[in-house]
């Protein structure tokens, strides 16, 4: 198995990972970025971010790509596609294991984000790509002329069902309570909108079709009645959880599994940062991500420093 050592290894590669990769680097600090997937994280996927301060509107694929860019430009090292069996936060050397690599570093931060909450509703499971998408940037045009129903009331519901307006001829957005939560601005572009169909009061009980979605039935929150949709895709946007499962259990979390942090974005693990969509925080950007990074990528340097003085791995600083 290949062995790899680092003074700082960052789980994720999305905004923060990147964020905080480029402030390690910066402080002389060896740093890779290990990731299951591809490197640019859930952001790549949005169509349009128009809240990054600096752009107006710039869609999210360029943003990650511009971000990678310039962390390619201090030569971190990059392991996308990584399959990680093993990690170990609690020793003081940490240890994340993949297929055929084991790493060790004097410290980690913890970016792997958070995935789309499930309904856990009866239909859901096995209509997963078959009318059920958890991402309408990746599968909004297979509903050219369509029916689709959105579900959730923030502000990823309410675009999406904008942006599903593109394809679809008809879009319902599904919301249990009889206001939303997303932004003004996109609440009045919504109702502005011929083709989306507000569905308040409203929760899903059950999907329904013969091997792909057909229908939804919902159950009203006021009356407890329930109505039948016609619909050929749904698209759940009701929160988030995050994607803790690899160290559950060795780094302290609050009752959803989201890591609970210091303002420095330390965890309870020496050595150990979490930042983005996988810690507690009160607001999950695109621009808080890249803060967090940057305070850890800080923090990481001066962990090193204070506890490791006579042994920095990297010996020539970036530029």
């Amino acid at each position: 198995m290949q062995e790899e050592s680092f003074d700082c290894i960052i789980l994720g590669g999305g905004p923060a990972g990147l964020s905080s990769a480029l402030y390690a680097r910066r402080a002389n600090l060896s740093c890779a970025i290990i990731d299951i997937s591809a490197i640019g994280g859930t952001p790549s996927n949005y169509c349009e971010i128009e809240n990054y301060l600096g752009f107006n509107k710039i869609n999210g694929w360029e943003l990650c790509e511009r971000f990678e860019e310039h962390v390619d430009k201090f030569e971190v090292q990059k392991f996308p596609y990584e399959e990680i069996k093993k990690i170990d936060l609690v020793s003081n050397t940490k240890k994340i294991v993949t297929a055929d690599k084991e790493f060790s570093s004097k410290t980690v931060i913890i970016a792997t984000g958070a995935k789309p909450r499930k309904l856990n509703i009866k239909g859901e499971k096995e209509n997963i790509g078959h009318g059920v998408s958890y991402c309408a940037v990746c599968d909004g045009a297979f509903y050219k002329n369509k029916i689709v129903s959105v579900i959730g009331g923030g502000n990823s519901a309410l675009e999406e069902a904008l942006y599903l307006t593109r394809f679809a001829k008809k879009v319902y957005l599904i919301h249990r309570r009889s206001e939303f939560r997303a932004d003004k601005i996109i609440q009045e572009r919504v109702k502005n909108n011929y083709k989306i169909e507000l569905i308040l009061n409203y929760s899903p009980v059950e999907i329904s079709g013969e091997g792909k979605v057909e229908k939804i039935k919902l159950k009203n929150t006021v009356d407890f009645s329930e109505i039948e949709l016609n619909t050929d895709g749904i698209f759940p946007y009701i929160g988030l959880e995050p994607n803790s499962e690899y160290f559950s259990g060795q780094i302290k979390q609050d009752e959803n599994g989201f890591i609970i942090t210091d303002n420095s974005m330390k965890t309870s693990q020496d050595g150990v940062f979490a930042i983005g969509d996988i810690r507690n925080t009160p607001l999950r950007q695109v621009i808080t991500a890249v803060a967090d990074g940057a305070i850890a990528g800080v923090g990481a340097s001066k962990y090193i420093l204070e506890n490791y003085k006579d042994d920095i791995t990297n010996e020539v600083g970036a530029k």
